[in-house]
Formats: C-alpha cells, structure tokens, sequence
C-alpha cells in the first residue's frame, strides 16, 4: 500500500533556493515521489510512498516553525500514482497574478466540511441567506465532477476567473458564496479576490473538496475529484477510478 499526501501552506518563506535543496535532498533519501513547489508566499505538495517514511517526513517538516500549521489530507493507493520526484521553486504557489493579493497576512473566512454539510442540507447557511457553491477550478477538472447545482466558469486556467466570474456578481448579491477547488489552494486566493473586488459574504471550503471527501464523504457532490497524479480522479471516499 502506498500513501498519498496533498498539502499546502502559506508562509512567508525568505530562502526559497536553499529551502528546495533541502527539501530536495530530505525526500529523496526518503524514496518519495511527487511534486513539491517552493515559493516566497509558501509551500505546496503532492508527495506518495511508504506509510511510515512519508509521515515521518510530515513530521520533520513540522519541525521547521514556519511549518508547524501544516496540514495534511491523505489517502492510500495501490501504486505509486508519480513517476519521479520534482521539487520546483516558483514564483506563486499557484499563478493568479494579481497585485495586492496577500494570502498569508489576510485569509479569508473558511467555512468547514461540517458546517458546509449542514448548510447543504438545511439549503441555506446559518443567517438564512442561499448557498451558492463557486467552483474555482478549470473545466477540464469541473468535467469529472462538482458540487451539485455549483457555479462552474469556463476557464482553462486560473487566471482567467476574475473576468469570468465578472458576468455573475449581480445574481450573486446578497447570497453566500464558498469558493472551492481540490485542495484549497485556488479556492483560498480566489476568496480572498472576492473579497477585495466587492463581492460579500465570501467563504473559501477549508481544505478543498479532498478535505472534504475526508471529514464528511460525497453529501451535495456529484462523481469524483479531478486530481493531479496518475490516479486521475478520486470518488468520495478517496479511491481512484477503476481502483480500490
């Protein structure tokens, strides 16, 4: 059995270069494989391998202070779903391209898995206003699988959301939108946009659909999670297409 991580973290990271030599070296004494970006406004990683190697690399990731806050969503495969280990150094975490964007001194709201859940099947949110789901992700991801009945543009990549969200804003007024995406990283900037750009009562899905197929399973999603390894896609309960 192979263990799959996703995760990222933004934090304000002054030594991007000897951070991704030593990230570099530490995985791959360690055997693993995946992705790992390293950039100024933090770090973000699609890493498998043996179980109890790979949390002991959580764990000495933890050790840094700047990565104490790291958290993880897991799951396990058959096979390893990469082929090699690349550790990258970027300029964003994930390229939105927008100034003034400060995603490590001004989050915005996060609603959890377990309130979202509940506000999906009472139909509105705790103050009574309607839901609406904001998909961030492109549509090629969107073509797997969604929240039922969610807002999904025809972007192909992420850069391109604020002009297509633009047409939406008066349908959107006075509504709560939780913007989401795989694993949190899109749906935490976009929010964080929404905000900046006007629009109001903007949550983000803490931990993105994979955190939320690991709190509280499939309730409001239609199919499975587009993700970016071999697996190709993950139903609700964190298994692969065609595997187990």
């Amino acid at each position: 059995m192979v263990l799959n991580l996703a995760a990222y973290h933004f934090v304000a990271i002054s030594d991007p270069d000897q951070l991704a030599r030593q990230l570099q070296e530490r995985f791959e004494a360690a055997s693993l494989r995946g992705t790992a970006l390293v950039t100024p406004e933090g770090i973000n990683l699609f890493l498998a391998g043996e179980p109890e190697v790979l949390r002991g690399v959580v764990a000495w990731l933890r050790e840094d202070a700047r990565f104490a806050g790291l958290v993880v969503k897991w799951s396990e495969s058959e096979q390893l779903p990469f082929k090699r280990l690349r550790v990258k150094r970027k300029r964003e975490i994930i390229s939105f391209r927008k100034d003034g964007l400060d995603p490590i001194g001004a989050r915005a709201p996060a609603v959890d898995p377990t309130t979202l859940k509940r506000w999906l099947e009472q139909g509105r949110d705790d103050a009574g206003r309607d839901i609406v789901m904001v998909d961030t992700r492109n549509a090629q991801e969107v073509d797997y699988g969604t929240f039922e009945g969610a807002l999904t543009l025809p972007i192909a990549k992420f850069t391109e959301l604020p002009e297509a969200l633009e047409p939406h804003r008066e349908m959107l007024c006075d509504k709560t939108l939780v913007s989401f995406c795989t694993g949190g990283i899109r749906c935490e900037k976009a929010a964080i946009w929404m905000q900046q750009a006007g629009y109001t009562n903007v949550y983000q899905l803490d931990g993105g659909i994979l955190g939320y197929f690991e709190q509280v399973g499939g309730y409001g999603y239609r199919d499975r999670c587009f993700v970016f390894d071999a697996r190709v896609a993950l139903d609700p309960a964190l298994k692969p297409m065609g595997g187990s």
